[in-house]
């Protein structure tokens, strides 16, 4: 039997360096013996979609070449193994590139973008909706990045219904919401007056919901010079997965199965603790990502749960 299972501390981060005999398996309540635990780095696929557009015309300035800056440091974390399109939005949604027809294509269509984007409409909750489309039929790892201010100015989608269609497009959006990148780079003068009846906050409110509903998550940086550890964090998970694979004890092995996995300190046989980097001790989520189905039991039949590993 094989799972992978997805560890994160309570913020949703992926803790790494768990070892093979801190995690206990049991199936259907018996504890289940001689499992192996390795890790496994699977290949994504990525939508990138930038906000590349605009009403006012002081905020677009700085929109355009920090929208470049960060997709062209998310393009150098990417192996050849992953696939990404890249896609920008105004009044509409537009794709630009896709790696299918080569990474260079990808990097000649960021080139290609002009220095400051055209006016236009901000329709983000469209073009959201447009890309959950897009990657429905994708399979595997999957995830759209968006890098946007939040300012959604016409979209025939509202944002409430964006938020329940989130909940079932089984497609992460992780945010990167550069309007605190804008406001810094234009903090008085002609900016003061389009910055300042802006509800900055209450976007950024927004954008967390948005990536939270998706199971992803939205990161607002101060500039966008450098996101190394964004990226990091995004991509490790997106890709890394421990896999624990046992031999079932049970007799039976065409009736559904109740999978639990739980943390644990083998010395005491209580709970994992498990120690962040400012020596707090943490809690941490296990997530079935997936688990064996027998051949001629329903997938509707089958049972997963998750288990956290209390300090």
């Amino acid at each position: 039997m094989t799972l992978k299972l997805l560890v994160q501390d309570p913020n949703g981060f992926f803790v790494p360096n768990i070892r093979r005999d801190n995690f206990v398996i049991f199936e259907n309540n018996v504890l289940q013996s001689n499992a192996t635990v390795e890790i496994e780095h699977s290949p994504v696929s990525l939508a990138l979609l930038m906000e590349y557009g605009g009403r006012q015309k002081v905020l677009t300035r700085e929109l355009g070449s920090a929208v470049k800056r960060t997709e062209q440091q998310i393009l150098e974390q990417l192996g050849r193994q992953d696939s990404v399109s890249i896609f920008k939005y105004g009044n509409s949604i537009e794709r630009l590139a896709d790696s299918s027809e080569g990474f260079d294509s990808v990097a000649r269509a960021l080139n290609s973008l002009g220095s400051q984007p055209e006016f236009s409409e901000t329709n983000l909750y469209d073009a959201l909706a447009a890309m959950l489309q897009q990657m429905r039929g994708v399979s595997g790892r999957k995830a759209i990045f968006v890098i946007s201010s939040g300012i959604d100015t016409f979209s025939k989608m509202s944002y409430e219904d964006l938020l329940t269609t989130l909940k079932d497009a089984n497609t992460p959006i992780y945010m990167i919401g550069i309007g605190q990148v804008i406001r810094q780079a234009n903090p008085i003068g002609e900016s003061a007056g389009p910055s300042v009846k802006i509800d900055w906050k209450g976007l950024e409110d927004q954008l967390i919901a948005i990536a939270k509903a998706s199971g992803g998550r939205a990161y607002f940086p101060e500039n966008t010079f450098d996101l190394t550890s964004i990226y990091d964090d995004v991509m490790e998970n997106l890709r890394v997965r421990y896999v624990v694979t046992y031999k079932t004890s049970a007799t039976d092995t065409q009736s559904p199965r109740l999978v639990r996995v739980e943390l644990i300190n083998p010395k005491t046989g209580g709970p994992l603790e498990i120690v962040d980097a400012g020596g707090k001790i943490i809690r941490a989520s296990v997530a079935l990502q997936s688990s064996y189905i027998p051949s001629s039991v329903s997938r509707d039949a089958v049972n997963t749960s998750t288990e956290k590993g209390h300090p």
